[in-house]
């Protein structure tokens, strides 16, 4: 039958995934068919993988199922040759389905008819797409007006829908730019991520948030270009510490006129526009000016500045003489598994570069690897003028034209030969081989770990998913609860949750209660059925939604109240256990509690504790900081009287003498106690009140 085009595209679980990409559901403005087989078709069971973004995925199994049964495999194909009869001959998007309506592939063609036609044929097919037949009862397609257009909403849907027989990128996150803003007079520095949409002049992207830490706090020393936010600027009395130390010009108290301030950010413009060897020159002249006419003091300023930007440089490693802007990308393929090395270079720096772990079964090359990747990796980034591989991919000329309409300019996609482009890939090529071989090892330690921990708890498989409780408050205000989860290869932070307190029957303080409460919010919503109409959304690369091992902080006490709710919510397969601090709460002296079994106590220096204390350490160290978030956001609304004995006089105090509230946050007990009317003890309490010890309930 023929689908309507106004109707929703199918969502599905997550599962592997990719071929090259997309700009979004607008270009399937064409005809989008549903071809639908026999409802009784049986199609074989698809295997699924468990991953989780960023991390490396289990290695697909390319003889699964060694011998795909004639049944099923004729079956898929008379599904596909009946969608061949009514395919256009035109360049389009098509997509497989099984029984279940889950997407299991998702590709583009020139020609529609011709490529589903090559899926018809009796013999010579790899085992994948045999497997990938097999299943497939339904075939819709989507007509496109030109094959860019398929290629970028090919990228798109595979990013959408993960279907289990494509190359999927997992970790999509988007980078951070350095950001000189350009609605103020006294512009500021930082960083950004997300729209584009202040005033002002963007450089990036950067490969992390450290680098752009690094790099604005060496421009800062380098130009003195102020960090601060705007409230922060405009309620300055006098500079703040970062003028003492020489990491700002101070524009806020006038310590610089408004021309040299403006110079300031124009040398720090030019130096990220790359034109890093002009600016060195002239700060260069001026210390050498300085010097001949006896101001050693504004000498060593501009030496200072100096050595500030030659240590940018030398963090950014290689600088390349002939690159002006390109992305580098090296892919590397070992046991089973792929490693993509992304390097950006932009006016001529080096920006940083990140490791990708894509999901590929292994029958896929390494040239068929990179091309999805990329395809799906500019699907929501902005292109770069050049882009260079390791490996020749067989669409790089369709590439070129698909991110060159993204883009607005002309974009090259090469495969260097010799040269310094060459020599750049085979950096980036050295530095995937590096990664991978790290990855793999890191993800067999992590597997011995949970080997162990499924036999400290007597647990029947290995865990591969745990997760993690904890709940944070101070005299029952602002009381939060949180939960991280681990895996087979670290932390899932994309899964981690917090839980505002809300039970208001609850007596301040009361951990268990708490802890009750989150754990039974967790579970409750895990177990309700789904809402009827409501549309699934794919679950995170196959990252089980349901734990095997639950952790909550605490001895027998709070491992009986959690018990109280998991006989009450009948959860017979969710192993329990707590951890209790040691005397005096030392490290490795922990105690864990198992229902029904006796306390068990590891031997100090036993690896599993100290994967238990990793665990029970990130767990502090989420909740302490979410509970930090929601006192601040009360302070901030409700004043400094909610500190315990200060009132309107010390508050004034207070304020007179650093500002803001966030410079007040920021002081040491030492300058707290020099604020006229703040003795030794109020000026602990303050402290203490923004500064709570991790574990303080």
């Amino acid at each position: 039958m023929i689908q309507d085009p106004t109707e929703p595209l199918h969502e599905t679980p997550s599962e592997p995934a990719a071929e090259p990409g997309s700009d979004g559901p607008s270009f399937g403005q064409g005809i989008q068919s549903t071809l639908q087989a026999p409802p009784d078709l049986e199609p074989e069971p698809a295997a699924a993988d468990d991953e989780e973004d960023g991390a490396l995925p289990d290695a697909a199994d390319d003889d699964f199922g060694d011998v795909v049964a004639e049944g099923p495999l004729a079956i898929g194909r008379a599904a596909i040759e009946h969608a061949v009869r009514h395919a256009p001959t035109s360049p389009g998007v098509y997509r497989m389905l099984n029984a279940a309506n889950d997407v299991l592939y998702v590709g583009k063609a020139k020609n529609v008819k011709k490529r589903l036609s090559s899926y018809a044929r009796p013999t010579g097919q790899v085992m994948r797409i045999a497997r990938m037949i097999a299943a497939t009862v339904v075939v819709e397609i989507i007509s496109t007006a030109t094959e860019t257009e398929a290629l970028l909403l090919e990228a798109n849907l595979i990013k959408q829908l993960r279907p289990r027989f494509n190359v999927q990128l997992r970790d999509d996150k988007s980078f951070p730019y350095i950001l000189i803003s350009g609605d103020h007079w006294a512009p500021q520095i930082l960083k950004h991520r997300g729209a584009q949409s202040r005033p002002g002049r963007y450089f990036g992207p950067f490969a992390s948030v450290g680098a752009v830490n690094r790099t604005i706090t060496a421009l800062q020393r380098a130009f003195l270009v102020r960090s601060c936010t705007d409230s922060f600027f405009e309620s300055r009395t006098r500079p703040c510490l970062l003028y003492q130390i020489r990491r700002c010009s101070g524009p806020c108290t006038s310590e610089i006129d408004f021309p040299g301030y403006t110079e300031l950010v124009r040398e720090a413009k030019d130096f990220l526009s790359g034109r890093s060897r002009a600016v060195k020159q002239l700060l260069a002249g001026e210390m050498e000016k300085a010097s001949d006419e006896l101001a050693f003091e504004r000498a060593a300023l501009y030496r200072d500045r100096l050595a500030a930007l030659s240590a940018i440089q030398s963090q950014q490693g290689i600088n390349p003489r002939t690159v002006e802007e390109a992305d580098v990308f090296a892919i590397h393929q070992e046991g089973g598994y792929s490693c993509v090395e992304v390097f950006f270079f932009r006016t001529g720096q080096n920006w940083g570069n990140r490791a990708y772990f894509p999901r590929a079964e292994k029958s896929y090359t390494s040239e068929e690897v990179l091309g999805s990747f990329l395809a799906q990796f500019y699907e929501d980034k902005p292109p770069p003028k050049m882009v260079l591989l390791s490996h020749a991919i067989e669409e790089s000329e369709l590439l070129a034209s698909a991110l060159s309409v993204k883009a607005g300019f002309k974009v090259e996609v090469l495969t260097p030969q010799r040269g310094e482009k060459k020599e750049l890939v085979l950096h980036a090529l050295t530095n995937a081989r590096e990664a991978l071989g790290r990855k793999l090892a890191d993800t067999a330690t992590q597997t011995r770990l949970l080997e162990g921990m499924s036999k400290m708890a007597g647990m029947a498989t290995v865990p591969k998913r745990i997760e993690v409780y904890d709940n944070s408050h101070i005299q029952g205000t602002n009381a939060v609860g949180a939960m991280i989860v681990a895996g087979p290869d670290g932390f899932i932070k994309n899964q981690y949750r917090k839980f505002n307190i809300k039970s208001e029957g609850l007596t301040p303080g009361d951990d268990y209660g708490m802890m009750k409460e989150v754990l039974q919010r967790r579970f409750k919503r895990l177990l309700a059925p789904p809402v009827e109409g409501e549309v699934a959304k794919p679950k995170d690369d196959d990252v089980p939604l349901w734990p095997d091992l639950v952790i909550i902080d605490g001895g027998r006490g709070q491992l009986n109240a959690v018990k109280e709710i998991f006989d009450e919510l009948k959860l017979t397969d969710v192993t329990l256990m707590a951890v209790a601090k040691g005397p005096d709460r030392d490290a490795g002296r922990e105690t864990m509690f198992i229902p029904g079994r006796e306390a068990i106590k590891l031997e100090p220096r036993d690896p599993v504790l100290y994967f238990i204390q990793r665990l029970r350490d990130e767990a502090h160290r989420f909740v302490i900081g979410s509970h930090r978030t929601l006192r601040k956001k009360d302070i901030r609304e409700a004043g400094l009287q909610e500190i315990p004995g200060i009132g309107p006089t010390r508050k004034r105090a207070l304020l007179h003498h650093f500002g803001t509230l966030k410079e007040i946050e920021r002081a040491s007990v030492g300058d707290l106690g020099k604020v006229p009317g703040i003795s030794a003890e109020s000026a602990r309490k303050i402290f203490d009140f923004f500064h709570p010890q991790p574990g303080a309930r």
